[in-house]
């Protein structure tokens, strides 16, 4: 758990100083707000967690990826009047489980725009999303329901973790279950991809599609990822919302959109793996679906650890070194 609130910390962290870099950078040149909302306050919090030498390495970083983006960006400078308000906000993490992944708008209201980042701090992990009886994966992730032979397929192996768990009074740990990994999550993982595949079959050229669009992100966003010495910048331009010129100001760098998938080439695991599916799209996506337990105790589902293999290459990616 220690390890899950760091993160959740340093990421927290990272969004303020993302957030605030862009307040600093931009309040002398255009009208700037900042919306001060409860996840603005938890990553101020976060933020005002670590000593001034940790700190500065979130604003040196922040500072490089918002000098960036300011140049390839040219609406977050620039407002039509001075009524025109550049509006920074830190969004709640619910969003998320609709499928929008951005962690920091900029929105100008009055040109009816906005540019969303995704914060991440040294971890590239798109998503993490769970199975269990109760859960239609198809029905959450690409809006068609899984069908009653899923369930039926699933439904005897995480009763017989909800029994375990009920009979040990939630004391029962995994590794008591002896070689789990073929008793539960193999059978878990076929039953998924039997029926991902089937429902790419009965829908075809949409499920491929709302995958990439509820796993990677429903709304076009910079994905910012802090390294030690580094920082990254993808451009996950899905509708071709980002990179947009302001009346004759155009973006020093050319983001291209990337292509949606529109079918589902292969589901298949990962060499010498149990716990690992690899799903093969076409345009050159790839993304790994990797199952384990969420805790030490058996409980009645399982996660997903969800990871991009492999983008189209028209997928625009930027390394800043640190000085």
């Amino acid at each position: 758990m220690a390890k899950v609130a760091t993160q959740t910390i340093n990421g927290k962290a990272f969004e303020y100083a993302l957030l605030n870099e862009f307040l600093e950078r931009l309040k002398s040149i255009t009208t700037v707000e900042v919306v001060n909302n409860e996840p603005y306050k938890t990553a101020l919090k976060c933020f005002l967690s670590f000593d001034e030498k940790e700190q500065g390495h979130y604003k040196l970083v922040a500072s490089f990826a918002v000098n960036f983006l300011i140049d390839i960006e040219p609406r977050l400078s620039n407002g039509v009047s001075k009524e025109d308000k550049l509006q920074l906000e830190i969004v709640s993490d619910q969003k998320g489980q609709t499928g929008d992944v951005r962690d920091v708008l900029a929105i100008r209201s009055l040109q009816k725009w906005e540019i969303g980042i995704s914060a991440k701090n040294n971890h590239r992990a798109v998503k993490h999303s769970r199975l269990s009886n109760d859960i239609n994966f198809g029905e959450k992730w690409v809006g068609f329901s899984c069908s009653e032979n899923y369930f039926n397929e699933i439904k005897s192996i995480f009763d017989e973790l909800a029994s375990i768990r009920k009979a040990s009074k939630a004391t029962h740990k995994w590794e008591a279950l002896g070689d789990y990994h073929t008793s539960v999550y193999i059978p878990v993982l076929n039953a998924f991809k039997k029926e991902l595949i089937k429902l790419d079959k009965e829908n075809p050229g949409i499920v491929a599609q709302r995958l990439v669009e509820y796993l990677i992100g429903n709304k076009d966003f910079y994905k910012v990822i802090k390294g030690d010495k580094k920082v990254e910048i993808q451009a996950y331009n899905l509708h071709g919302s980002l990179n947009l010129p302001f009346e004759n100001i155009k973006p020093k760098a050319k983001i291209p959109k990337l292509k949606l998938p529109n079918r589902l080439i292969e589901v298949v695991y990962q060499d010498n793996s149990k716990t690992t599916l690899l799903v093969s799209l076409s345009e050159g996506w790839q993304i790994s679906f990797r199952i384990h337990n969420a805790s030490s105790r058996v409980e009645p589902s399982l996660k997903f650890d969800i990871n991009l293999v492999s983008a189209p290459h028209s997928l625009f990616t930027n390394h800043l070194f640190l000085k």
